[in-house]
């Protein structure tokens, strides 16, 4: 099992962005959360299957919806046996 921590700047507040995010990773069968910051960026812990992760990567890249992702920051981290895939507030 893989275990990433993304942050994700650009316009992604505001824009459906976490719920897109959600919606995809839990196609994927990927576990974790998606969260704002308060600098408006978007938080991503994404664990699972590393194949799915990359997919899940390659989604944020493109910018789900109307978002205009500008730079994607990715970090190993130890995994936290999520039960699901959640949108934090």
């Amino acid at each position: 099992m893989m275990s990433l921590h993304i942050t994700v700047s650009g316009r992604v507040q505001g824009v459906f962005f976490r719920a897109n995010i959600r919606e995809k990773a839990a196609e994927l069968g990927l576990k974790g959360y998606t969260k704002n910051l308060n600098d408006g960026n978007v938080e991503v812990v994404a664990e699972g299957n590393e194949e799915k992760i990359k997919e899940l990567i390659e989604f944020i890249k493109k910018g789900p919806g109307i978002a205009k992702v500008k730079d994607i920051k990715i970090k190993n981290k130890e995994p936290e046996n999520f039960k699901s895939f959640e949108v934090r507030h």
